[in-house]
């Protein structure tokens, strides 16, 4: 499903807007004409800086949301204000990692001289074309405008919205719904005359029982059609399980140990690992890298074709010490201790 930009960005604008006039509105962000009427009309467009400022002058803390939205504090936040040009770059630049700017401008069907003057901050762009950059190098557009308002106020998204929740749902409940999907979308299986019962199981090493139980829950999702042939995937989504912590801590541990399971199974794969000391900011530079490289993949992955294999890609890094207290805390901590006594 390919959004319409334009329209997500002016109901972004209505939806931020909330109860105020957009007259008064428009007059506390600093403008002497109802620039916030020509922005929902679709007259004109806020740039990407206009909206978030916009988001800041209507009560959101727009660095809380970001960390919301990435689920942590990414560095860039640290020392870019994330209000502004800069700040817009920064963001853009980051969610791409490593996926060149060529690809980039290619996935999102523009310019890579106007993509690349985005992100190095030499020019602003549009809400449309942010939201456009943040879709095809995240694929977490609704997760991004989740962290800001919610999408179910939005018509334009309001039905994806719903139907992302139900698959996230889903992925929570039973998570071999994922490989099962996936499975679906292999030209092997695609080229089947019709769906043969068992063949999906047999391909990634499941009971049959498992693959009969994730099909009854993806059909009454509605992430898969059935009918003649081979069963079809509505649409591809890509799901972002950090919206429920207790629930998402429960699917890494079970995916953690299919992977483990597949190791001790001796499976063709990567398992490796390597035990190391490093500075905390080291730490944060890797740990960034970390992040930067799993989005990479998740580019990689959205422009993949033909659909081959399924795989399982299971990430870890871990701190194995408790960090030492610095020695100003430590000292206090002694002090206190000493009067005590």
């Amino acid at each position: 499903m390919e959004y319409d930009y334009s329209r997500i960005a002016r109901e972004f604008v209505r939806a931020l807007r909330g109860r105020r006039s957009q007259a008064a509105l428009s007059r506390r962000l600093g403008y002497r004409t109802n620039v916030v009427y020509a922005w929902e009309s679709g007259r004109n467009a806020p740039t990407a800086a206009d909206a978030l400022r916009m988001a800041a002058r209507t009560g959101i803390d727009v660095r809380t949301a970001l960390c919301d939205f990435y689920r942590t504090t990414p560095s860039w936040l640290e020392r870019v204000d994330p209000i502004g040009r800069d700040g817009v770059a920064a963001l853009l630049d980051d969610l791409r990692g490593r996926t060149s700017i060529v690809d980039l401008a290619h996935a999102a069907g523009r310019s890579r001289f106007a993509v690349a003057r985005w992100l190095s901050g030499a020019a602003e762009p549009k809400l449309p074309e942010f939201f456009l950059l943040v879709e095809k190098s995240s694929l977490r557009l609704l997760e991004f405008i989740a962290a800001f308002t919610d999408p179910a106020g939005l018509p334009s998204i309001a039905q994806r919205w719903a139907e992302l929740e139900a698959a996230r749902r889903a992925a929570y409940e039973v998570p071999w719904t994922q490989a099962v999907l996936r499975t679906l979308e292999l030209t092997d299986y695609t080229s089947l005359p019709r769906h043969e019962p068992g063949w999906i199981a047999k391909r990634i090493g499941i009971p049959q029982e498992e693959e009969e139980r994730c099909l009854d829950l993806l059909v009454r999702t509605g992430q898969i059609l059935e009918g003649e042939g081979a069963l079809k995937l509505r649409e591809v989504l890509a799901l972002d399980t950090r919206r429920d912590p207790a629930a998402e801590l429960r699917v890494k541990r079970w995916w953690a140990s299919v992977a483990l399971d597949r190791l001790s199974a001796g499976a063709d794969g990567i398992f490796s690992y390597n035990v190391f000391a490093v500075s905390e900011a080291d730490l944060r530079r890797i740990q960034d890298l970390y992040r930067a490289y799993f989005r990479q993949v998740r580019a990689i992955i959205a422009q993949s074709e033909p659909s081959e294999r399924v795989v399982l890609a299971s990430l870890q890094l871990v701190p194995l010490d408790t960090p030492a207290p610095r020695h100003g805390a430590a000292r206090k901590r002694a002090v206190g201790a000493k009067s005590a006594r």
